[in-house]
Order: C-alpha cells, then structure tokens, then sequence
C-alpha cells in the first residue's frame, strides 16, 4: 500500500499538469489559437530538444534489448484483432470501423504523456526504450490500421499507402530527434558543453509542457453518449494491452528496465492520432473522441496502480 501511494504522489501532480491545461482552455477567454501555438513549440522545438539531448548520450550505454519490440508491438496485433472482434460482435460494426475501434486499443499517446512520465517516474535509463517503441509506433500501427481498412474496403493494400505512411513519420521532428541524436551518439561524437546544457534547459521545460498541452488538446473533445464502446476500448487499452505487455515480456525474458518501460507505454492513454485516423475514414468519431477523455481521466489511477505491481514484482 506504502508503494502504491507513493506512486499516486508521484503522478498525481503530472496528471494535474493535464488538469490544468483543460481548465485553461475551457476559460471563456482563451483562444484555440493559443493551444495550437503552444502544441507547436512542444512538438517542434521543446520534445525535439530534449529527445536529442538525451539520446545523443547513447554512446556510453548498452543497445536497448530488441525484444521489447516484440513484446510491445505482439500485444499490439492481439489486441488489435481482439479489438476488431469486440467491435463487430459488441456493436455491429462495419469493417472501416472494426479496424478504428482496434487501433483505440493500442495506439498510445506515447509522445505527451508516455515520454514525459516514463522520465520522471522511472528515470533516464527508460527513455531510450520508450524512445524505440515511439520510433516504431507510428509506422506499425497506421501501417496496421490502413492495411486493415484497405483490406475491409477492397480486399488489398497498395505499396504507394505504405510508402506515404512511412514518409509522414519520418518527417515527423521528434522522431528525426531520436534518430539523430541516437546516431550523433554511437558515432561517438560529443555535444559541446554549452550546447548540451542549453538544450538540457529547453528539454526540462518538455515534460511539464507537453503534458498541459495534453489537457488544452482535450478541451477540444467533447464526451458524447457513446458510453459502452468508448469505455471497451478504455478497458482494451489500459488493461488489457499493458497486462499483455507484461506477459510477453516476462515470456521473453525482458530486463527489469524494458519490461517496466513497455508496460508503462501501454499504459497510457488513447492517442490523440486515432481520432485523426477515424476523420480520415470518417469512422466512429465520437466513439473515439469520448476514449482519448475518458482514458485520460482512468489512467491517472491505472497506470500508478500498473507502475506499483511492477515495482512489486520486478
């Protein structure tokens, strides 16, 4: 119980920093405007600078085990397929919305909220793997979800699809941070000390940051009457995937960093990329909307609830 309350300590204060965004942009006064200038200092300038910064010291550790990745990423697919199942047996859905509902039941929000707790609640040494799973996730998933619709609609999927996923992730500028600076860092170069410590100083502003544009984002989602579908994929996402994480990582042997890493990211809340993707197929939208709220409502006592087993087990 003493474990278990020190990891609410230590939460509550960063689910209160996503707290404190939403109320800020529910103020009458605030302009939406606001929240997408600050969404873009965190994605392009804050969570850029402290992904390089760190991952640029990589060259003094140890390459991250890469069974996490078939730890992560196998929960994935059988939750996904669980997903699709529950979506059409549940709620009669159609192939299109199948493959949506699946993807709210694993895409996590790695980058906001997956990023800046794993720093804080499990130290330095879980960013490198957090960071693995974050470079791979994006290309999996989306390439998973598209092949699945495609599938539904037409029965293929075209290498033209996959090649535009993969080109819109890697152009994404966190994940040219960690991959710049992973590389910057096992060829064994070195930041000068000023340039170290200043992109230090702007990464330490990421966390907090990240974590209130989380809560202005939300502001933009309204809960709609769309209970039992948004709280299965609740269930799927901050149960079922993280328990399942932590089978198959003990299955495979993962170190005590990676296994409590890979269970932390499945931990987290919907991403707020499913919502994108469901307006891209015009599937499910409130449905989803509702469980990016309410799983980031659930996770702020779910994943401390997850990271105390851990500590007990691991």
């Amino acid at each position: 119980m003493n474990v278990l309350w020190q990891f609410f300590r230590l939460s509550s204060p960063l689910y209160g920093l996503v707290g404190a965004g939403y109320l800020v942009a529910c103020l009458p006064w605030w302009r939406h405007a606001w929240t997408h200038r600050i969404s873009g200092f965190v994605f392009a300038v804050a969570l850029p600078a402290m992904m390089f910064q760190l991952m640029s010291h990589q060259g003094s550790l140890p390459l991250e085990d890469g069974r996490v990745l078939l730890a992560y990423f196998g929960s994935c697919l059988i939750v996904f397929v669980l997903g699709r199942a529950a979506g059409a047996w549940l709620f009669r859905l159609d192939g299109t919305s199948q493959s949506v509902f699946g993807l709210g039941g694993i895409f996590s929000n790695i980058v906001l909220t997956g990023l800046p707790i794993a720093k804080l609640a499990l130290g330095a040494e879980a960013v490198p793997v957090v960071a693995l799973l974050l470079v791979f996730n994006a290309l999996t998933l989306w390439t998973l979800v598209s092949v699945s619709v495609e599938w539904s609609r037409h029965g293929s999927f075209s290498a033209a699809g996959f090649a535009k996923t993969a080109v819109r992730v890697l152009r994404n500028p966190i994940i040219l941070a960690i991959v710049g600076g992973t590389a910057f860092g096992r060829l064994g170069f070195a930041l000068p000390p000023l340039a170290d410590s200043g992109l230090a100083a702007v990464g330490n502003v990421a966390a907090p940051a990240a974590l209130l544009t989380l809560g202005m984002g939300l502001a933009a989602f309204p809960l709609q009457q769309e209970w039992a579908s948004s709280l299965t994929i609740c269930a799927l996402k901050l149960l079922v995937q993280p328990l399942l994480v932590w089978s198959l990582a003990i299955a495979l042997g993962l170190p005590a960093v990676e296994l409590r890493a890979a269970v932390l990211v499945a931990s987290m809340a919907v991403g707020v990329n499913v919502y994108l993707m469901s307006m891209q197929f015009q599937a499910i939208q409130a449905t989803i909307a509702s469980s990016i709220v309410l799983s980031n409502l659930f996770a702020a006592f779910t994943t401390p609830l997850l990271l105390a087993a851990l500590h007990a087990a691991t």
